[in-house]
């Protein structure tokens, strides 16, 4: 029973550790040009805008694109439950907010994490683009930088969305288990 308790234990702690080393790499901005900022998809509201977690994604890519470190954003999302393209309501989000349609490349089969990865690869290899940037949620960064990475990207660069809520406590730790499966996996 004693062994029992202490591997609970020390599995406990690794997880714990992992967990906080997850939160601290995507807390660390890391500032540099790229080709093109890369924005995953997330819940789009019944009205059919960006939901605020999925704003604060596209500011702080806005924010970059701005500060001219990337010439071009890409939106990556796909028709989730409530009937919208992610994608497209991106776009117009970002429109809206003074970005050319011209500057602004999407696509619209993001169902996850990993499609997103192989879209934006064939995307940038058809462009002749090497470098981008990763702008998302902070405990999403480390776990969609591996997926380009693995995809073949080299990512110069990452942002995270300056938006906390109380889903976080649930979201941080499912992270730390997708990361380490998905790390694992490939």
């Amino acid at each position: 029973m004693r062994t029992i308790r202490w591997t609970a234990l020390l599995a406990l702690i690794t997880f714990l550790l992992a967990t906080a080393a997850l939160v601290l790499a995507g807390l660390n901005d890391k500032l540099a040009p790229a080709d093109v900022i890369v924005v995953p998809g997330n819940t789009i509201l019944p009205d059919g805008t960006p939901s605020p977690r999925l704003q604060a994604r596209l500011d702080v890519a806005l924010q970059q694109f701005q500060a001219h470190r990337a010439p071009r954003i890409l939106v990556s999302g796909a028709t989730g439950k409530e009937g919208f393209d992610e994608a497209a309501s991106m776009a117009r989000y970002l429109q809206s907010r003074g970005v050319p349609a011209s500057a602004i490349i999407e696509d619209n089969q993001g169902w996850t994490t990993e499609a997103t990865a192989r879209n934006t690869a064939t995307l940038m290899r058809e462009h002749g683009w090497s470098t981008a940037m990763v702008a998302t949620q902070y405990f999403h960064v480390p776990r969609f930088r591996l997926a380009l990475e693995r995809s073949g990207i080299a990512v110069s660069a990452n942002v995270h969305a300056s938006y906390f809520e109380l889903r976080d406590l649930y979201s941080v730790p499912r992270e730390t288990v997708g990361y380490t499966v998905y790390f694992m996996r490939h």
